[in-house]
């Protein structure tokens, strides 16, 4: 999957440009938000019961790997990563540490890399050089990438629902949730002010989101019906959250994982002890029995 990288002034430059238009979905510019690490802990369920291991840094470096989502196997996490050509490409890293590997390589930007429903390829936000952000397909063979939306832009991130229905997150003023189905590229805006969580339910043609407003509100949306559904407000500051294999509901914020239960949120754990701040995005992977959670760099102010 590797690409042509000029090192150019006027490369670099455009590679800045198109991290900080990604960062347009976040609250502040890519360059304020310091850097963030990716954690790895055991997972098990059992019944209602959860269990969460000691987590382990698995790209520990100063500088921003954020955004992962594990390989069909669960031994791995492909990830987004910004090195020091300020470039933004998607690397991969074993579930128990050790060295990174580049997947890929181009003069453009690619974020938030998610399986595809045949288990061949990564989805990615691929930044073009004119700084359109679409959604792209990487096989995982090395063969040419390929663009999935061809029409809808600026892709923020996406879910898939299905073979062929994602959930996607439209930059905008506001931000709008956008149903699309990849084989026509229908097109259905659901909702504004969401936030940047899109998450698949297990077991149902379904994914959630955070609807933002005077109160938030984690929301679910029935891809056959196209209707959303409040499900419960999240924890304060949690802007991320994801669903157990068994349907159980998780949310993350500052050093702490919450637990919905019935109609409160219970403290499910807590890694203050390990210098773990600042959590925001979440993943568990296809078996079940690894989470991953990005943080704030040790080091970050």
């Amino acid at each position: 999957m590797r690409g042509p990288r000029r090192a150019t002034s006027s490369t670099h430059a455009a590679a800045l440009r198109a991290a900080l238009l990604v960062a347009l979905a976040a609250p502040a510019p890519l360059a304020a938000q310091g850097g963030t690490d990716i954690w790895v802990a055991s997972f098990t369920e059992t019944g209602t019961h959860i269990a969460i291991g000691r987590p382990v840094n698995v790209t520990r470096r100063a500088g921003y790997d954020n955004q992962p989502s594990f390989t069909a196997d669960g031994r791995a996490l492909h990830f987004t990563s910004i090195r020091e050509d300020a470039q933004a490409d998607i690397w991969r890293v074993p579930v128990t540490g050790g060295a990174p590997v580049r997947v890929t390589d181009t003069p453009e930007s690619e974020y938030s890399a998610t399986r595809t429903p045949d288990g061949l390829a990564i989805s990615v936000i691929r930044v073009e050089r004119d700084s359109t952000q679409r959604l792209w397909r990487f096989p995982l063979d090395g063969g040419a990438p390929s663009l999935v939306l061809r029409a809808l832009r600026p892709v923020g991130y996406h879910v898939w629902v299905g073979d062929h229905t994602l959930g996607t997150f439209v930059l905008g003023a506001p931000n709008a949730l956008v149903l699309v189905d990849a084989r026509t590229e229908r097109a259905d805006t659901l909702a504004r002010r969401i936030g940047r969580a899109l998450v698949r339910i297990p077991g149902r043609d379904a994914f959630s989101f955070v609807q933002e407003g005077d109160t938030a509100w984690i929301s679910e949306v029935d891809v056959r019906t196209r209707t959303v559904q409040r499900i419960a407000p999240p924890p304060p500051q949690a802007d991320y959250h994801l669903w157990t294999p068994a349907g159980q509901l998780i949310a993350a914020s500052g050093s702490r994982i919450w637990l919905r239960v019935g109609a409160r949120w219970d403290l499910l754990a807590d890694f203050a002890e390990l210098g773990v701040r600042g959590i925001t995005r979440l993943a568990l992977s296809a078996q079940g029995d690894r989470l991953a959670f990005v943080a704030e760099d040790p080091g970050s102010p």
